[in-house]
């Protein structure tokens, strides 16, 4: 099965710091190539862990006895760790974002290329899809998912229209909706906003703030003193969060300061941002908005 050329791959792995008896975590597994490279860092004492919540994903297993693929979404790494008997890791490594499997797979709804049924869930399991959203959530819902997830600035009037619309007749595929919402299509930008509409949309069926808000807190108790996270973000909203829980261990607000002004936060950056060169987003396109932050536990 395709799937995509992994993203900053070797700045990714060596931002882990690899120790060969480390225990190491890929809470994006996709295609394995994150995993094959820090196994090929590992020594025979060494484990990694990789989650992936997509069925399809399975089918790229590596056969290893130091690594173990769990079926399950992220956001209960803590959870499952533990049932393998791991409370704590030498490192963890996320590829946030759609795979190219995904994109490149008609039926699943994620590419705004293909005609499908609205679907867009990265668990196929899941209640909630595309689907869901466009049929059954309220206006005021449905403008603030295109608000606060696609920074759509016509939100409000994308909103009222599928109400509209929908009120006659059942909104089904990616097609009918593009109807619905044409008259927002400008010419030469009607990609761009298309995609800021399937993105919006995406994070609402999987969740995937929260998610990574959950993964994100619960990386300092995870995390040995010393270990590493290596992070790569696509959008703005993740990397948002990404930086400034970095930065000082929340997602809003400012940290309590002692009487000197000092606070104290659970990890410090490894070095500055990084993204892609321009050989690599020629390679591979999917690379081109992804930036990469790597932190360290103190």
């Amino acid at each position: 099965m395709e799937y995509h050329n992994p993203v900053l791959l070797n700045e990714t792995v060596e931002g882990l710091d690899i120790k060969p008896d480390g225990v190491y975590v890929d809470v994006t597994f996709g295609g394995g190539g994150h995993s094959k490279a820090i196994l090929k860092q590992l020594g025979p004492d060494g484990k990694l862990f990789a989650f992936d919540q997509d069925q399809d994903a399975l089918s790229n297993a590596l056969e290893d006895e130091r690594f173990t693929l769990i079926n399950e979404n992220f956001r209960f790494i803590k959870r499952f760790l533990r049932f393998y008997g791991v409370k704590q890791v030498d490192g963890i490594l996320a590829d946030f974002g759609v795979s190219s499997h995904q994109f490149d797979v008609a039926e699943r709804g994620f590419s705004t290329r293909f005609e499908s049924e609205l679907d867009m869930r990265m668990n196929q399991n899941s209640h909630l899809s595309a689907y869901n959203v466009i049929n059954d959530y309220e206006e005021e819902q449905l403008r603030q998912v295109f608000y606060q997830y696609g920074e759509l600035r016509q939100a409000p009037a994308m909103a009222r229209v599928i109400v509209e619309e929908r009120s006659k007749a059942e909104i089904k595929t990616s097609e009918q909706l593009k109807l619905v919402l044409k008259r927002f299509l400008q010419p030469k930008r009607e990609n761009k906003i298309l995609a800021q509409i399937y993105q919006a949309i995406r994070i609402e069926v999987n969740q995937e703030i929260e998610v990574l808000k959950e993964l994100l807190l619960q990386t300092p108790e995870l995390l040995k003193k010393g270990g590493r996270l290596s992070f790569i973000s696509y959008h703005s909203l993740e990397d948002r969060l990404v930086k400034r829980f970095i930065r000082n261990g929340l997602f809003e607000g400012e940290p309590e300061r002692d009487v000197f002004g000092n606070f104290e936060v659970p990890l410090k950056k490894v070095g500055n941002l990084i993204v892609p060169t321009q050989e690599e987003i020629k390679i591979n396109n999917r690379a081109r908005s992804a930036k990469l932050r790597i932190a360290e536990k103190l």
